[in-house]
């Protein structure tokens, strides 16, 4: 037994490795660019005002945005490509906004990486649209990125660094000229570019091992890996806060919720479903039955509008005002004494973990019943009966345990699903859970979140399958790992 789990533990390795491979490219392939995009906005307006492309800037740079997804050959790029496209923002070649927005986009993806070119095409373009294109990429591609910009308390030498990059931004931030501005102050502002380029041109000359290191490790694929072996699931995209202390904070609700309703939906649907298996064709039988296929059909939004509208308090023709509307405490919970805080979770549970229980009660019980009449007849069970054990021991001992197992492979899916919570419930009752954070970071495309609640739940599979079949030796004693 202990060597068949670890070689499972072993085979978990490269199993969540593919995974994780196939969730980060789906994630940052599929259209779409988190936080929106300035792409296609006017070049004379960007010239007066570059805020918006600045904080955009920061944004992309914070989360490795501005990298490849995979593998990075932007060390490699042509000044032609670079001077096409800012001839197409610059409107100096004719060309849909379709184009334009594209070619902005293309800009914006090869970032720090294109600077040489953009120098190139600034000293050597005569068109004062095309130059000043070059200048205000250029502004935003030669800032350098802070030194892990999230930390909380960075270490001396990289609050050092990061004092010696901002000051050096700061000056390059000035660096500018609006469209309408006299040429002469064009020309000066062009000759400072030139300048300072010359001075720092080694910082864009790469080695053949400086330029594999750029191909392989400056893409989003390698810096989320790396903070990934530190266990480190990044910020979120939108609210800056870290990943996993939020998710830890929202898994309270989703957990208590599923695995509540799980272990409620088990301990009534077992017994229920050995009932109905020992009295098969009976009226009782076929009643309870009927009653779970009513159930099983009804949509969860349905059933949890019912209940509101029926039995909470705020409803204004519920004849049963017995529970709250929603939430998940009252008001005041520090009013009270722990078992009561307790007993106040509890009574505003009551709705959403019925809400969520009823449709796994009528599947299992189902399952059960089902199980259990094809183990009921079988010959192990005769020979028991055969040996004169009471009706309850060949039962409970002799054919519950054999009909559990498929029971048993249930589990193995449950366990993702417990942390993903119930989107419906959790909306309708105002359970601010797992379920509704993750929707809305797919609509944020809110990557970091999306991405860490998917390999959490990767984990939670693999290890579900594992505890499977490990219960199944539990409940078969002739199931044997080696």
């Amino acid at each position: 037994m202990r060597a068949y789990v670890l070689t499972r533990l072993a085979l978990m390795i490269p199993t969540f490795v593919g995974i994780f491979l196939v969730l980060f490219l789906l994630l940052n392939l599929a259209p779409g660019r988190p936080g929106g995009s300035r792409a296609g906005v006017d070049l004379a307006a960007s010239l007066r005002d570059e805020r918006g492309l600045e904080s955009q800037r920061i944004f992309r740079e914070q989360f490795h945005l501005d990298r490849p997804v995979l593998w990075n050959p932007y060390f490699a790029l042509n000044t032609d490509e670079v001077r096409a496209a800012l001839e197409r923002v610059a409107g100096a070649v004719p060309g849909t906004s379709a184009e334009r927005v594209a070619a902005w986009e293309r800009l914006d993806e090869w970032g720090r990486y294109k600077v040489p070119a953009l120098v190139e095409v600034m000293r050597a373009d005569e068109r004062p649209a095309v130059r000043d294109a070059a200048v205000l990429f250029l502004r935003q591609a030669a800032q350098r990125p802070l030194v892990d910009p999230f930390a909380e308390r960075p270490d001396p030498a990289a609050a050092a660094a990061n004092r010696a990059i901002d000051a050096e931004n700061a000056e390059l931030r000035r660096w500018r000229y609006a469209a309408d501005a006299p040429e002469a102050e064009k020309r000066a502002v062009v000759a400072r570019w030139s300048a300072w380029y010359d001075e720092h041109a080694e910082r864009w000359r790469w080695s053949a091992l400086g330029k594999l290191r750029v191909l392989l490790l400056e893409t989003r694929l390698a810096a989320y890996a790396a903070n990934l072996a530190h266990l480190d699931f990044g910020v979120s995209l939108v609210t800056r806060q870290p990943v996993l202390p939020t998710l830890a904070s929202k898994l309270k609700y989703s957990l208590t919720l599923s695995l509540g309703s799980l272990v409620l939906a088990y301990a009534l649907a077992i017994p229920l479903g050995v009932l109905s298996a020992l009295t098969r064709g009976t009226r009782g039988d076929r009643a309870v039955t009927l009653a779970l296929f009513v159930l099983y059909s009804l949509p969860a939004f349905f059933v949890a509008t019912l209940l509101l509208v029926y039995l909470s308090m705020g409803s204004p023709i519920a004849a049963l005002r017995w529970f709250p509307t929603g939430g998940w405490s009252s008001p005041d919970p520090l009013s009270r004494t722990s078992l009561g805080q307790l007993a106040d979770v509890a009574w505003h549970l009551v709705l959403p973990m019925a809400c969520m229980t009823y449709g796994a009660l009528a599947a299992i019980s189902r399952y059960m019943r089902s199980s259990l009449l094809d183990v009921i007849d079988a010959d192990f069970v005769r020979t028991a009966r055969a040996k004169g054990l009471p009706e309850r021991v060949v039962i409970g001992r002799h054919a519950l345990r054999n009909a559990l197992l498929p029971i048993l492979t249930l589990l193995g899916g449950l366990l993702p699903a417990a942390l993903g919570g119930s989107v419906i419930v959790e909306y309708v009752f105002g359970i601010p859970g797992m379920g509704l954070w993750v929707v809305d970071s797919i609509f944020q495309r809110d990557y970091n979140v999306i991405l860490a609640v998917e390999l959490i739940s990767t984990v939670l599979v693999l290890v579900g399958m594992l505890l499977t079949d490990l219960a199944y030796a539990w409940a078969d004693p002739r199931i044997r790992f080696s």
